[in-house]
């Protein structure tokens, strides 16, 4: 039986932003406040990437909003937070960003199991005339479904 999965947030600009060659699977290290936030949905991937140092990676300006009832003991809104992955996995990320000039950008949150997980990609950034060809893609993929939708209803297009 496969564990229920519940999203908590998307990066959709990362895909717009960077060409992503490869994703990761991650645990995260939180605390109790944190996932309470995350359960209510108060986190911002927007600004949040991820860097390998010392054989660990870790998440950084991944925001994360104060949790009401932890007023005593709030968590630092935009901390580095550890990642959790396999020893050869990071090896290997380590490796594609020193090396290879690749990115490590957080691409989805979600809960599995009463667990966080985080998807890192690992990505290229994509110049300005690159944004503008897959823009004009999605375009004409949108124009086509559109066209056929009308077909199918028995319209003209």
């Amino acid at each position: 039986m496969k564990p229920i999965e519940k999203v908590i947030a998307r990066n959709r600009a990362a895909t717009f932003h960077y060409e992503v060659s490869e994703r990761f699977e991650a645990g995260i290290v939180l605390r109790g406040s944190e996932v309470k936030s995350l359960r209510d949905g108060r986190v911002h991937l927007g600004d949040a990437y991820a860097s390998v140092e010392r054989g660990e990676v870790w998440l950084r300006q991944l925001f994360i909003a104060g949790f009401f009832a932890a007023r005593a003991f709030p968590h630092d809104e935009r901390g580095a937070r550890k990642l959790l992955l396999h020893a050869k996995e990071i090896r290997r990320l380590e490796r594609a960003v020193v090396r290879e000039g690749f990115t490590l950008v957080p691409l989805a949150m979600w809960f599995r199991g009463g667990r966080v997980k985080v998807e890192l990609g690992l990505a290229r950034g994509r110049k300005a005339h690159d944004k503008r060809a897959v823009l004009a893609e999605k375009a004409a993929a949108r124009d086509a479904e559109e066209e056929l939708a009308a077909v199918r209803r028995g319209g003209k297009p």
